[in-house]
């Protein structure tokens, strides 16, 4: 059974860092592309990050470019998000996600197999 840990959220002003961890389990952590999606009260669900298996790839949605970092730690089974410079529309629930079909999952939620439960993210101004 795979499953999907999102850990890190909380309260922060705008201007300020966090750091979400996930954890995928069920199988080799490094077969796994791994995302990060995220929801905001009233809208739909969407990209922000991505990486691929072995980290050499990775990909940012425009809204977080330059401000958020994914990375990941195949021997440790965690992938990390990295948002620094947060503002107060980054507020959202921060889902983390697993594919197993493709080396590269990118910001199709197609191209992900297994979620989390989402972690919050509240950023006030």
């Amino acid at each position: 059974q795979v499953q999907v840990v999102e850990s890190g959220g909380g309260l922060v002003q705008a201007g300020g860092s966090l750091r979400l961890s996930c954890a995928a389990s069920g199988r080799t952590f490094s077969g796994y592309a791994m995302g990060w999606f995220r929801q905001a009260p009233g809208k739909e669900r969407e990209f922000v990050a991505a990486i691929s298996r072995s980290g050499s790839n990775t990909g940012y949605a425009d809204s977080v470019r330059g401000r958020f970092t994914i990375s990941r730690d195949n021997a440790k089974n965690t992938v990390i998000l990295q948002m620094n410079s947060l503002k107060p529309e980054d507020t959202a629930v921060y889902y983390c996600a697993a594919g197993t079909r493709l080396g590269y999952s990118g910001s199709r939620q197609d191209g992900y197999d297994y979620w989390g439960q989402g972690t919050q993210v509240t950023v006030s101004s």
